[in-house]
């Protein structure tokens, strides 16, 4: 009888501590803060990060929320990448190619001139071995990097003087990160990059003479058309990509769970704000047309964009010599447009000639 009680309190005592912790564990919640390089409210970016979070909490169950703090929360627009890695935050939305500076690397997964548009670019990421390259370089910095959303093609920029010949660029102040900053400054531009919140008035006040920010729906809301009637067309970054940082150590202490919960929402998210780029840029388009008329869409001369592109090759041959995993993904990209690009011919590209032809 003695036996039979000490079992049953044993038992008792198990099932007690099974069903105490049971729930505990599968009731962890976790909290993550993101910095993101925008302002408060910044439309499309912002409302990237906040689909995000929002889907984040919807999967989970509220077991993981995402705290967002904007750039007039943090302080440092252009600090995201050094936030994250020190674990000051867990989480960054930023854009690749500002960390060049700190890691040339990193440009490469933003958008490159004269490369992939946002479809051919999503399917290297996700089908070509985008992601792996892209993990090599962030890697060492206790970073993990996820496509973070994408605008598609980017206008050109806004210049208050007409580009008329290479003698034009020569000497101009531009805003304009990354490679194609780069790019520029072979053929004389004087590149700088500034944060988002101050475009504006260093183009009004001629700190700058042109700027490049985003698209029509962006731009828009900056102001640029009030400034410069010249708006350019693009070949700079045909498919940008913004990205979702997170730190590793962070990561690593999510449950299995979780994290792919986090995975698909930042996926989810990046997808939604392509559309919505397309979306908001030919509501905004339509919205210049009809009370700017002063805006003039031009395109680069034959001859700019020409040595812009042997600017860009030449620019791309030294950062392969010096660098081999420069040189594994630049060849990487390379290829993938390559074969990408004969299909697109035949498809989009055949299509949109079509239609030209039709409405002509």
């Amino acid at each position: 009888m003695k036996i039979r009680s000490t079992l049953a309190t044993l038992m008792a005592l198990t099932l007690a501590t099974l069903l105490c912790a049971g729930p505990a564990t599968a009731q962890e919640t976790f909290t993550l803060r993101l910095a993101e390089t925008w302002g408060p409210n910044f439309p499309i970016f912002g409302d990237t990060t906040k689909n995000m979070a929002a889907m984040v909490d919807k999967m989970s169950n509220g077991r993981l929320k995402i705290r967002i703090d904007s750039a007039n929360k943090h302080k440092a627009a252009l600090g995201v990448f050094d936030m994250v890695k020190a674990g000051q935050y867990d989480m960054g939305h930023s854009a690749s190619y500002y960390w060049k500076g700190k890691v040339p690397n990193t440009l490469f997964f933003t958008s490159m001139p004269f490369g992939m548009t946002a479809d051919e670019q999503y399917a290297w990421f996700y089908h070509g071995g985008g992601m792996e390259l892209m993990q090599e370089v962030y890697e060492p910095h206790n970073l993990l990097s996820f496509p973070g959303g994408n605008t598609g093609v980017q206008m050109g920029g806004w210049f208050r003087k007409e580009i008329n010949s290479l003698d034009d660029l020569k000497g101009l102040k531009m805003r304009i990160p990354g490679f194609q900053g780069e790019v520029f400054a072979e053929v004389g531009v004087n590149p700088t990059n500034i944060a988002p919140g101050e475009l504006y008035t260093a183009l009004e006040r001629g700190t700058i003479d042109a700027v490049e920010w985003v698209g029509p729906a962006l731009d828009l809301r900056l102001g640029f058309q009030q400034i410069a009637d010249y708006y350019y067309t693009g070949w700079h970054e045909p498919a940008t990509e913004l990205q979702f940082l997170v730190n590793q150590k962070v990561w690593d202490r999510l449950p299995a769970d979780l994290q792919e919960i986090l995975r698909v929402a930042m996926r989810t998210a990046a997808y939604d704000m392509l559309i919505h780029s397309v979306h908001e840029n030919s509501k905004a388009w339509a919205t210049i047309q009809e009370k700017h008329p002063n805006v003039q869409i031009k395109n680069f001369p034959d001859d700019v964009l020409a040595a812009m592109a042997k600017a860009n090759d030449k620019l791309l041959a030294e950062a392969a010599a010096e660098d081999a995993q420069a040189k594994k993904i630049i060849d990487s990209q390379a290829m993938y447009l390559k074969n990408a690009r004969n299909y697109t011919d035949i498809s989009l590209r055949a299509y949109l000639n079509t239609m030209a032809t039709l409405n002509d």
